[in-house]
């Protein structure tokens, strides 16, 4: 019984581990990546879709991401949706594309993007004690029905936390590579 409380939540810290995934994907570091622009909501004929479903989104040069609509009536639209964007960044028009020079970091934008990377890293950590919390609150309940043994509670108390000591380890990792790509 303890054993499908505890399997239920692997799919939710995998969801979670996902999700960090994608955040850490769009901050920029040093290193130039698409995901930074793919997912910024392009208006398309009156309805929003991400750039990545109206462009060919690419790097050209080692710090430059280079954008070609499949539209050329919507590529006025993107320049001004990037401009519009928080990311800091300025399109430039070169005929049917759009460049976007990235200049290396300063120093005090390092420290702010780190500073952000910490904040995702800790939210996702609560999200992984949520799911944790949880499932403890399911075994304990299972236990009061008798339905969980007490020995069995507190073999489940075990496993889980091994369960969430490896997520953590994952999220740890994560934030360490992408705070060693912050800094390069």
């Amino acid at each position: 019984m303890y054993q499908e409380i505890i399997n239920k939540i692997k799919p939710e810290l995998d969801n979670v581990l996902s999700f960090l995934d994608r955040e850490l994907a769009k901050i920029r570091t040093s290193r130039v990546s698409t995901a930074l622009v793919e997912d910024i909501m392009i208006d398309y004929h009156g309805e929003k879709l991400p750039l990545k479903k109206v462009a060919s989104i690419s790097i050209s040069f080692p710090r430059t991401i280079t954008i070609q609509p499949w539209e050329k009536s919507i590529l006025l639209g993107i320049e001004r949706t990037i401009l519009a964007s928080n990311l800091g960044i300025n399109p430039s028009l070169k005929g049917d594309i759009i460049e976007i020079l990235l200049p290396p970091p300063t120093e005090e934008y390092r420290n702010n993007i780190l500073r952000n990377v910490g904040e995702k890293l800790e939210m996702v950590r609560q999200s992984v004690r949520r799911w944790r919390e949880e499932a403890w609150r399911q075994i304990q309940e299972g236990f009061r029905q008798g339905k969980i043994r007490e020995d069995d509670k507190f073999r489940a108390k075990d496993e889980l936390q091994e369960l969430v000591d490896e997520y953590n380890k994952k999220i740890e990792e994560r934030g360490a590579s992408k705070k060693k790509e912050i800094m390069e």
